[in-house]
């Protein structure tokens, strides 16, 4: 399988009883869908995987396939601190039509290389879904090194690997030593740093409210191999990525976001979590009205000027 554009990992809207808003969670969907995203990852962290029972989780996968019926690819988050349990899932989601896995290291276990190898080849063997690696030590505890790499890589299902680390010399390395995986942004903040290392795919989490945005910077970076409008696209995104990689409150941040733009995301987050305070709104809130003038501003000039060059060709 080949990852190609914007991935968004889909929030999880909630009613004010913590209950799952089901309506809402798929107008989000069909606004992703209809924003031009490229695919959308169900189950995902931003989507507060790790607060929802598996009844949830896998009925999100059923009605995600439902929406979106075959418009775009979607990938299964599929993680969990028991091997069983991520083979369970990952039975499910390609029961209900996933297109790939996204896969990540247990956490709270801190397994060692082989340890990790052997959980991460049995969630292969379960059912042979194409699957993208997801390396976060910072979350999970334990990094996807070397000798699990290289260990992984005798099986062909997988085929990519989404890193957000938030560590330039692990892109490097990846580009480097194990071209055959695909490199997939995993740190919003440092998104023209992969796309200049060979990345073709973003996983984007502030493209639950920032799609259009996310989608213009892949198109200059990827397809039109404008690294000059990218970095100026860049710059102005930097603020709200940012707030939301330093502010403390993720997905709170995602969340308010699309409360920003009037979709139905609501705030509320499921425990443990805790909603945002009024100064890190503001700050988010500045954030994105400065970068979408800028933006505008920019895509008009590269507009501006490609039909200067078709005027004179």
């Amino acid at each position: 399988m080949k990852f190609h554009g914007i991935y968004v990992p889909v929030i999880t809207p909630f009613h004010p009883d913590y209950s799952v808003d089901e309506k809402s969670y798929g107008a989000m969907l069909e606004h992703l869908i209809a924003a031009g995203v490229h695919g959308l990852v169900i189950g995902g962290t931003t989507g507060e995987n790790y607060a929802l029972t598996p009844h949830e989780q896998t009925r999100q996968f059923a009605y995600a396939h439902e929406v979106i019926g075959g418009r775009i690819p979607w990938i299964a988050g599929i993680n969990n601190i028991r091997t069983e349990q991520v083979c369970e899932f990952a039975v499910s989601a390609r029961d209900h039509g996933a297109s790939a896995l996204l896969l990540a290291v247990p956490p709270y276990s801190i397994p060692d290389q082989k340890e990790l190898a052997a959980h991460a080849l049995k969630v292969d063997s379960a059912t042979g879904l194409p699957i993208m690696l997801y390396n976060y030590p910072g979350r999970s505890g334990a990094e996807m090194g070397h000798e699990f790499l290289e260990r992984v890589g005798r099986s062909s299902s997988f085929v990519a690997i989404k890193e957000s680390a938030g560590d330039i010399g692990r892109i490097h390395m990846l580009a480097r030593e194990f071209p055959h995986l695909q490199l997939s942004c995993g740190a919003d903040d440092l998104a023209l740093e992969f796309f200049a290392w060979g990345a073709q795919s973003w996983v984007c989490a502030a493209g639950n409210f920032f799609a259009e945005e996310s989608v213009a910077l892949f198109e200059a970076c990827v397809v039109r191999n404008d690294f000059i409008t990218g970095r100026k696209i860049m710059k102005a995104m930097l603020p709200v990525m940012t707030v939301l990689e330093r502010g403390g409150k993720f997905v709170q941040c995602v969340k308010y976001g699309c409360d920003l733009d009037g979709l139905p995301a609501g705030e509320t987050v499921r425990l443990p979590l805790r909603p945002m305070k009024k100064e890190l709104k503001r700050s988010l809130r500045d954030a994105i009205a400065t970068a979408r003038t800028s933006i505008r501003q920019i895509a008009s000039e590269h507009s501006a000027g490609e039909q200067g060059e078709k005027r004179y060709a």
